[in-house]
């Protein structure tokens, strides 16, 4: 009974330890927004917010551009991930069910694509760009974004239905059932936690990327958030608790994105798929 409870004990103690190490690069950024400048210099960090100091996010909300940023990055992130997991579902489906030719090269190509680094497609992507009229704006982030996480989640998604018994199809198809109705109604519910996990990938990519909205948005009411903070950098000062005021706004909405998203990966790997 003793070594139970030790166990239980120990195990509690290793999540909050881990939970920790985790929140705490969280927690310090709000710590450090909440400092007046003597608490940033002083010879002993404070380690509890000031909530007197509260006005700093007011004022990275009304008077800056805070907002606008964040909600570019909304845009930007969900219009990716919607455009990515669905091409990629089809495209994943038709790479793991459909024998064609060059299906072996195409697969290749696919995973070669994640190899490219982003700064050495900046230069052909904004002469492409100007050509198509797609220089400042949100609509060419949400495709280039796209076009590079695609290979990423139709791979995943391949796999997931390579998974899948093909008996399941067969018996759908013996009923009458069309390719899509067969993807869309035996697939797609089997690999939901794979659709999950690359529609988090697809997410958080396009919410982190910088190079190409540095590049390609000039507008500073269209930068998503991700530029608009190192727009804060100066060459002779700084704003400390602007920018960790800003950081923090910047990262509670995907880490609420991931935790509500963790539900339904988990309910989804626990989910059976007998049909009764």
């Amino acid at each position: 009974m003793r070594r139970f409870r030790f166990g239980v004990t120990a195990r509690i103690v290793a999540v909050l330890v881990v939970l920790g190490i985790a929140v705490f690069p969280l927690y310090w950024m709000f710590v450090t927004a909440l400092s007046s400048n003597g608490d940033l210099f002083a010879d002993r960090p404070r380690l509890t917010p000031d909530l007197g100091q509260f006005g700093v996010f007011v004022d990275a909300l009304a008077e800056g551009k805070a907002a606008g940023w964040l909600l570019n990055s909304l845009v930007i992130a969900v219009g990716t991930m919607v455009l990515s997991v669905g091409l990629g579902i089809p495209l994943g489906y038709a790479l793991s069910r459909f024998s064609f030719w060059g299906k072996a090269v195409l697969t290749v190509v696919l995973l070669f694509t994640q190899m490219l680094p982003e700064a050495l497609m900046v230069v052909p992507l904004f002469a492409l760009f100007r050509r198509f009229d797609l220089l400042d704006s949100l609509t060419g982030l949400v495709l280039v974004n796209s076009a590079f996480v695609l290979p990423i989640v139709a791979l995943i998604l391949k796999g997931a239905i390579d998974g899948i018994p093909k008996e399941l199809e067969e018996a759908a198809r013996a009923d009458g059932a069309r390719p899509f109705t067969t993807l869309t109604r035996i697939n797609v519910p089997l690999i939901a936690p794979s659709i999950a996990a690359t529609a988090v990938i697809a997410f958080f990519h396009a919410w982190n990327e910088y190079v190409f909205a540095v590049t390609f948005i000039f507008n500073p009411d269209l930068q998503p958030a991700s530029v608009g903070i190192a727009n804060f950098i100066g060459e002779l000062g700084t704003p400390i608790q602007t920018v960790m005021a800003v950081a923090f706004l910047f990262t509670l909405p995907a880490v609420a994105f991931y935790l509500l998203v963790q539900k339904y990966v988990v309910s989804g790997m626990t989910a059976g798929a007998v049909k009764g």
